[in-house]
């Protein structure tokens, strides 16, 4: 997966709570086991009509938020199901980052395995991302993973906390298989050597 260090890009508020999986990427688009191509269907039942008109209003269907990098939300987002389709969505779409004050466990989890990285912070911090978020093209913020900072369109710095053995994977793009890889010399050192002792098997 791609390395995540310094993400600059515009914010998008969506000042909602419970956003589920379902919402994220509803369930007559599961039937893929691909990882591309499920942007275009991200909110797709808040996005648009039954005639795949778009709903105007929807924050990122309007000009000024159509490219953002970042969504700024409200508690327990990610609950629901617990499709892995809901990050494959978001990525695909160019959102690498959401902050919110809660979200869902195996959601949260599954960002961080899809180089999504999610930032819970207390409530007042979100209101104030929120309102930074408003201000369309000009909300242009910056997530700093190494510092652990996230830099309004102000200048105005919010600190935040993240799992150690987490970020070393975003920084470095690693995913499950790739960690696995890297132990590739030691797991064919093992193998060769169990071959000479048990040749049978």
């Amino acid at each position: 997966m791609d390395k995540f260090t310094t993400l600059t890009g515009i914010a998008a508020p969506m000042p909602l709570i419970n956003v589920d999986t379902d919402m994220i990427i509803p369930k007559q688009f599961l039937k893929t086991i691909k990882r591309s191509g499920l942007g275009v269907n991200l909110f797709d039942e808040m996005r648009f009509d039954d005639d795949g008109n778009e709903f105007p209003d929807f924050v990122l269907n309007k000009p000024a938020y159509r490219e953002s990098r970042i969504l700024v939300s409200g508690e327990n987002f990610g609950c629901g199901s617990s499709r892995e389709h809901a990050p494959w969505a978001l990525l695909d779409f160019g959102i690498r980052c959401v902050i919110a004050p809660s979200f869902a466990d195996i959601f949260y989890n599954n960002c961080f395995k899809n180089g999504i990285l999610p930032i819970v912070l207390p409530q007042e911090d979100v209101d104030k991302l929120m309102d930074d978020a408003e201000r369309g093209a000009n909300a242009v913020v910056t997530v700093d993973l190494e510092s652990q900072t996230i830099t309004g369109p102000d200048g105005g710095s919010i600190s935040f906390e993240v799992d150690p053995f987490r970020k070393h994977c975003l920084i470095n793009g690693l995913d499950d298989i790739a960690m696995t890889l890297e132990k590739a010399p030691s797991i064919d050192a093992f193998e060769a050597k169990a071959s000479q002792a048990r040749p049978w098997v």
